[in-house]
């Protein structure tokens, strides 16, 4: 557990608590000193500041039951919201949710494609939807990925591997499968498969049936299915 600054209590350990932790740090005050940075130079920086952290103020830490990883957040306007694959009601539908949903609609029978990209129904119920990198510069993808959220992101993985039990971790794609590393699988469930995105969704995303799996284990577990409708 290198450099983690942990609780050593379980029942006191809260992403509130952890964050407050971490903002002491230098590697985080860095970061937000860079966006300032380039805010001051005109960039434009997503999601808006009250969103960075929207994963963790909807699935608290002791609700997480299913970890979705994703990357970095949409670099268009409105799409960010601090939630990986969604975006806020009323905006397009990006590519790779889109053939999430068609997975949903092949796996789970009673699945209703929605007409929005909102996922914060999954959140509420303990689906964490992480981006590891937590911002974005407009219209540059990846733009972000050296400031140093991945450290942060690896905490946040590495905290719900140390204490908690029998999680699904739902790792979509070659960068989101490099997170097996930090997660024990001794005592968590790690469900890989390629991106949901139309370059790669054929090469096994499709045919996953990821969402019944999870769903499956959790039901074994004794604990609550995902209600998969957004």
């Amino acid at each position: 557990m290198n450099n983690l600054h942990y609780l050593t209590n379980k029942k006191n350990f809260s992403w509130k608590s952890f964050v407050a932790k971490e903002k002491k740090l230098t590697y985080f005050k860095n970061i937000f000193e860079c966006i300032k940075k380039q805010q001051k130079q005109g960039i434009t920086i997503y999601p808006n500041k009250k969103d960075i952290f929207n994963a963790f103020h909807y699935t608290a830490f002791n609700n997480v039951k299913v970890v979705i990883i994703g990357q970095d957040p949409y670099h268009q306007p409105q799409q960010a919201h601090g939630l990986c694959f969604s975006v806020p009601i009323g905006i397009k539908i990006p590519p790779s949710l889109l053939n999430i949903y068609a997975e949903l609609k092949s796996d789970i029978s009673d699945f209703i494609i929605p007409n929005h990209g909102c996922l914060k129904n999954w959140a509420i119920q303990g689906v964490l939807l992480l981006n590891c990198i937590l911002t974005v510069q407009k219209g540059i993808a990846h733009s972000h990925s050296n400031l140093g959220w991945e450290i942060f992101t690896d905490k946040i993985i590495q905290s719900l591997n140390y204490y908690q039990e029998k999680i699904i971790f739902l790792l979509w794609g070659a960068y989101a499968n490099k997170k097996k590393n930090i997660i024990n699988p001794q005592k968590h469930y790690i469900l890989q498969s390629s991106h949901p995105s139309p370059l790669s969704a054929h090469l096994g995303f499709f045919g996953c049936r990821h969402f019944s799996k999870t769903n499956k284990l959790l039901t074994i577990n004794k604990l609550k299915p995902i209600n998969w409708q957004p």
